[in-house]
């Protein structure tokens, strides 16, 4: 059966559901996908919980996933913090831009949450400086996990209420 997704208007980020064509082909080239075992094929890829997924219009070439779950990252141990499950820019817009732009979507969404976090796999990306973007874009290193990944942070200030 063949899908067709809708058109994306406007400009910037534009909420779109889980089993979208576009961002699952985008999320298809990005590093951290994983195939099936049984060869079948994915329609949804953000998984359980509670997330919001991305998509940059006009054109529908740079994903962002946002991921709100308990975490066992020593870090983070008892504070809550969003992850960025997802990022991968096609686009010709500057990464950071859009990782500051997909913060100000997720603090519309989670105003409340005091940090957001993400992991980079330093030996599957090309950058010599694994998750610059991320920095560019006002995060910090802050370790790495047990498995050797990257962590990136970023402390939101709290919301004035």
């Amino acid at each position: 059966m063949h899908q067709t997704a809708p058109l994306l208007f406007g400009e910037g980020w534009v909420a779109v559901r889980d089993a979208d064509v576009r961002a699952r082909m985008l999320f298809e080239r990005h590093y951290s996908a994983r195939q099936y075992r049984d060869g079948r094929a994915r329609h949804k890829f953000v998984g359980p919980g509670e997330y919001v997924v991305l998509l940059l219009a006009p054109g529908g070439d740079a994903l962002f996933v946002w991921r709100r779950f308990l975490t066992e990252d020593p870090v983070f141990a008892g504070r809550p913090a969003l992850n960025c499950a997802v990022f991968r820019n096609e686009s010709g817009r500057l990464s950071s831009d859009l990782i500051l732009e997909a913060e100000a979507r997720a603090r519309q969404r989670w105003p409340d949450e005091p940090a957001v976090y993400t992991y980079v796999n330093a030996a599957k990306v090309r950058s010599t400086n694994p998750g610059y973007c991320f920095l560019r874009a006002g995060w910090r290193k802050a370790g790495r996990t047990k498995g050797g990944l990257v962590r990136l942070v970023k402390d939101w200030p709290r919301a004035c209420s």
